[in-house]
């Protein structure tokens, strides 16, 4: 009896140890399968991170570039010009920005009546000394300038056509033109003499008051 005894309790103790060894060994896989898959899962998060970063800056990049405003450039039927009479009398310059996009317009436009060499002095500083206007055109909105003509010297006597370029950012930078309104062609009856012209601005009234003739 003590000869099976101590038999069965070796077979016993045999298939526990066996039994530990194969816990631990499974214990060890799982720990190291574990850790890889805390590896990958920590390399996958910051590989998305720096995609999502990279995403980012490329967004931000094509919004900035789809945030630069162009130059508005003129043509015969985006600006037009109309007399008023009366103790205020004045020449009214409209110009109609007729695309979907804002546009850009600086300082004043440039007129040359009658094929003159120069073009109208400007009533706010001068072609060597400007003042910095600039206005945002919206889409499909418009911008005003005024040329007084109150007096006789500033009325003078009627135009048959006008060239026009808008001026850029420096006093010697044009951005686009010259255009020509034929006068005739469009039965206006504009009459410009000793005059000048005022900077752009975004209302009529305000075009007015910087060229006097305002209420």
């Amino acid at each position: 009896m003590t000869a099976r005894r101590s038999r069965h309790r070796s077979a016993a103790y045999a298939a526990l140890a066996l039994g530990l060894a194969g816990s631990l060994a499974l214990t060890g896989c799982n720990s190291h399968s574990s850790k890889k898959s805390k590896k990958s899962s920590s390399s996958s998060s910051k590989s998305k991170k720096r995609k999502i970063i990279g995403g980012g800056a490329a967004a931000a990049g094509a919004g900035a570039a789809s945030r630069r405003v162009p130059d508005c450039y003129p043509s015969t039927y985006k600006v037009t010009f109309s007399q008023q009479t009366g103790p205020k009398s004045h020449v009214a310059v409209k110009f109609k920005n007729s695309t979907s996009r804002d546009c850009k317009l600086y300082n004043a436009p440039l007129l040359r009546f009658n094929n003159a060499k120069k073009p109208l002095p400007l009533l706010q500083g001068t072609p060597g000394h400007l003042d910095g206007t600039r206005i945002t055109v919206p889409a499909h909105g418009y911008a005003y300038a005024v040329i007084p003509t109150n007096t006789a010297a500033t009325k003078g006597t009627e135009q048959k056509s006008v060239a026009i370029d808008f001026m850029g950012i420096s006093a010697s930078s044009v951005t686009h033109g010259p255009v020509t309104v034929d006068f005739a062609e469009k039965r206006l009856h504009i009459s410009v003499g000793k005059s000048k012209v005022t900077n752009w601005s975004s209302s009529i009234h305000g075009a007015q008051l910087a060229g006097g003739v305002g209420n």
